[in-house]
């Protein structure tokens, strides 16, 4: 049942995507408006300027400018950073340069962070499985390390008891303990 809800929402995922590129195809096909130069905006307001995104709003002294694309920032002569907006008015091209700088060293750090977190992870529980395998053969080697001394005691114990004659005595206070004779 579910693979079944899986291809219908599938294959209605694909009807709008393809729709919605056959929309794209015929937007852009009809031909664009012809833009209006950016020096007709000048001394209007900057709200007007910045609706065409190839438009630059220097307000100190009220022009609405092409957009300097060769050079990624606009130059100084041109419009000083500080009264120079593009794209919204609200804010300047320093806050803007500011922000972005910040949001993308945060982007930064946290990726840094997050694969520094997550070779240590993998590290830590890479070596457990070899941590666990040498603990149980340490702890194996006592184990027969202990049996081996007590056999020893053992036969050390036998020994002194045969010298002693002591042996059949012990044997049969044994069986006297165990109440068998």
């Amino acid at each position: 049942m579910g693979a079944q809800r899986m291809r219908a929402l599938l294959g209605l995922v694909l009807f709008w995507s393809c729709a919605g590129m056959a929309e794209a195809l015929r937007v852009t096909a009809t031909p664009p408006a012809p833009a209006h130069a950016c020096s007709e905006f000048s001394q209007r307001s900057c709200e007007e300027c910045l609706k065409n995104v190839s438009c630059l709003w220097c307000f100190t002294n009220n022009t609405c400018i092409d957009y300097p694309v060769r050079s990624i920032l606009p130059p100084s002569s041109l419009c000083s950073l500080s009264n120079a907006r593009w794209g919204v008015c609200w804010i300047n091209f320093e806050a803007l340069i500011i922000a972005i700088a910040v949001v993308a060293g945060i982007i930064l750090v946290s990726i840094a962070v997050c694969c520094c977190y997550c070779c240590y992870c993998r590290k830590r529980f890479k070596s457990r499985p070899d941590e666990e395998e040498q603990l149980a053969r340490k702890k194996e080697k006592r184990r027969l390390q202990s049996l081996q001394r007590k056999r020893d005691r053992k036969q050390k114990h036998d020994e002194i008891r045969k010298k002693y004659g002591k042996l059949n005595s012990y044997v049969n206070h044994w069986n006297i303990l165990k109440g068998g004779m």
